[in-house]
């Protein structure tokens, strides 16, 4: 045998396996997705979402308490209005007594060294369940729908968000994003975290159960990129960086591999996030209460994959049980 085909020495014990790898999961790269509602004493489990539930934000202090003190670092609140008067503009988004703009105040007393980004978008707000602002005929109005995405950016970061995301997926959001934080005094006090690769996907179903975003007629195919446009992923990455994103994501992230490590190649100076999603995470649980696999080993294996392909930052339901993990 050749010396250059002799490889299992260089794996051979646990620590130089560990040696194999780029980069090492931590706790610092999980950000937890976690839902809020506008009913302050609320606890609703998600039965499509195992383990998961909608929070009122006199429950955060309980709910977030143990997960601080086990190392969480991050957090991402979506706002799931259920006692407002919705509109087509999404105007109960930027409420100052709404439920993200409360849980943010609510948390920086709380927990002042848990980093909070808020997703920006306006389906859970709007009469019509989508993203943006419509024209008579029914088409996306970009102009205003990236102005309407702008203001409720502006009004989560002067409620004192560390990030606001935008996962919309309007034409020019991120540009207007950037300019109202600049112009207001936010450009260097808060982080934009563009999910510029933004795939219409059949996994967001129990999300959308959870933060009752489904659209009301259509779907967003127009709007979210196409499963197969790895181009057209391309180049909304690249949009992005020149628009002023902060952190680059890509949405879902287990079928997204490629582009996940197109982006990196792309933004190469630049944090990459990756959203493990709601369908991801239920199958995964479902596949393990199944007898499939081991629900541990299988979460290991598909966030180590987001983080082999180029991730430093992963988004998944599954940070609770990483925070116990890690540590084992």
């Amino acid at each position: 045998m050749d010396i250059s085909s002799i490889l299992q020495g260089g794996y051979q014990h646990p620590l130089s396996r560990s040696w194999q790898a780029q980069r090492t999961l931590t706790k610092n790269m999980f950000m937890y997705p976690i839902f809020i509602t506008d009913e302050p004493d609320a606890y609703v489990d998600i039965p499509s979402l195992p383990g998961q539930a909608r929070w009122g934000v006199n429950k955060l202090e309980e709910f977030l308490g143990p997960l601080v003190k086990k190392g969480l670092k991050s957090v991402i609140l979506f706002g799931v209005p259920l006692h407002c008067e919705k509109d087509d503009r999404g105007s109960p988004a930027d409420d100052p007594n709404g439920p993200v703009i409360s849980a943010i105040r609510k948390i920086r007393a709380l927990f002042p060294d848990l980093y909070i980004a808020c997703d920006v978008c306006l389906c859970e707000y709007t009469s019509h369940g989508h993203c943006g602002v419509f024209r008579s005929d029914g088409t996306i109005d970009t102009t205003p729908s990236a102005a309407r995405i702008a203001e409720v950016a502006l009004a989560y970061a002067r409620a004192g968000a560390h990030c606001v995301a935008p996962s919309d997926m309007m034409d020019g959001r991120i540009k207007a994003i950037k300019r109202a934080l600049i112009d207001n005094g936010y450009g260097n006090r808060c982080t934009l975290m563009s999910y510029s690769a933004k795939f219409a996907s059949a996994l967001y179903g129990p999300f959308r159960d959870a933060a009752g975003s489904a659209p009301a007629f259509g779907d967003r195919k127009c709007y979210q990129l196409p499963p197969t446009a790895k181009g057209l992923a391309r180049r909304a990455i690249k949009r992005d960086v020149a628009e002023g994103a902060d952190i680059i994501m890509v949405k879902p992230a287990l079928p997204y591999l490629d582009v996940i490590q197109d982006a990196r190649e792309i933004a190469a100076d630049y944090p990459l996030a990756c959203y493990q999603v709601s369908g991801e995470y239920a199958m995964i649980v479902a596949g393990a209460r199944a007898g499939v696999y081991d629900l541990k080993t299988m979460a290991f294996e598909t966030v180590e994959s987001m983080v082999r392909a180029g991730c430093t930052l992963i988004l998944t339901y599954f940070t609770p049980q990483f925070l116990d993990w890690l540590d084992e």
